[in-house]
């Protein structure tokens, strides 16, 4: 079976490419960085005027309807160009949530809005502790009104927040407006500042059930489904590193000779590549399984995002090794996918929790073979 991608959809990957090339360099990502801008918010408003938030939205919903394949790639550059825009957290997450599981006046209501970017969305799961179960969920949403806080990725930016609440002996999901006078947010710092993380706080404020989904069974949907986006997010970024450790290899010189003629060097960046492949493979499988709706998602999901989070992690590690002492400055921009690389392995639970997923879907997936 052939994984790759059509020619319409390298198209789309290209022109994002390019379009982030001029519009997010390094400049747009370090004034985010050092506290100049909460987002790129030209950034993000190009991308929406690309329709690149609605790639995959039917175009019922005002979307593009150009698929979850097309989607992936988008994530892919996204990634290799460190955006510090919150396309993950209201795109693969909030978007796809409704999409998923919103009522149809739901769906009316948000989709046009959230395609266009018009409004910013998040996912709200986090508490700030492991093992979160029915019983030990802190928020709670009882007679239309939700309290409770939460850790959220974008939260300092996002409009809308999509949350995960107790109600009763179960879990929902509710959709919270971020802006009512009831929500208190408070930025937390993190590895990686250009994402805006707050934590939020909900004080009976007015929300509304998304749908009649259960809460723990449409949560693991939306993060099997956004998992393979962020992990080609991940491959994008880890490329990037990799190419920025083998160009420094190539001009920089020591006793005469350029550095990546040595054997360490040539060694670790084998190794870079070969992560980077390995999880390349499984990302490609995973993006026919999201775009098919394959029974194998949850497997191919777990796979990609295990494979990708350690490829990312060990390329952009690496990379500021290749450099030596001037990659840890500030002044190199290695630390840019370091840091990404570390946020984005703890977003949607850590690489720990997605082993377990993986292990856990091996054996479903082959009795059903």
């Amino acid at each position: 079976m052939d994984f790759d991608f059509s020619a319409d959809e390298k198209l789309v990957r290209e022109q994002t490419g390019r379009y982030l090339a001029d519009h997010c360099g390094t400049r747009v990502v370090r004034d985010v960085l050092e506290g100049r801008a909460n987002y790129a918010r030209d950034v993000w408003q190009g991308l929406g005027q690309m329709g690149l938030m609605a790639t995959a939205l039917p175009e019922s919903y005002g979307g593009v309807d150009a698929g979850y394949a097309t989607l992936c790639l988008v994530a892919q550059e996204l990634g290799a160009h460190v955006a510090p825009t919150p396309f993950g957290s209201s795109v693969y997450l909030a978007t796809e949530a409704v999409l998923q599981f919103g009522s149809s006046a739901q769906k009316e209501t948000w989709l046009p809005r959230l395609g266009k970017g018009e409004v910013i969305g998040t996912f709200a799961v986090d508490e700030g502790r492991e093992n979160v179960s029915a019983k030990t969920l802190g928020s709670v949403a009882d007679g239309g009104s939700l309290s409770g806080t939460k850790l959220v990725s974008d939260g300092g930016i996002a409009d809308v927040a999509i949350v995960l609440a107790r109600e009763g002996a179960g879990a929902g999901l509710y959709i919270a407006d971020l802006k009512d006078a009831s929500v208190s947010r408070e930025r937390v710092d993190t590895v990686d500042p250009t994402r805006d993380t707050a934590r939020v706080t909900f004080a009976r404020t007015p929300v509304e059930r998304l749908g009649d989904a259960e809460g723990w069974s449409a949560l693991n949907r939306v993060y099997d489904r956004a998992a393979v986006l962020f992990a080609f997010e991940q491959i994008g970024g880890a490329q990037a590193a990799l190419d920025m450790a083998v160009a420094y290899a190539q001009e920089r010189f020591a006793f005469g000779r350029p550095i990546g003629s040595f054997q360490a060097l040539k060694h670790m960046m084998a190794d870079m590549y070969v992560a980077l492949k390995l999880a390349e493979s499984n990302c490609y499988y995973a993006a026919w399984a999201l775009a098919t709706d394959s029974k194998d998602l949850p497997l191919a999901a777990a796979t990609a995002r295990v494979s990708a989070t350690q490829a990312y992690q060990l390329c952009s590690r690496d990379n500021i090794q290749v450099h030596g002492g001037m990659g840890f400055t500030w002044e190199f921009d290695c630390h840019l996918y370091y840091r990404r690389s570390n946020y984005l392995a703890l977003q949607l639970g850590g690489l720990t929790a997605w082993e377990d997923k993986l292990v856990n879907a091996l054996p479903r997936s082959r009795k059903e073979k």
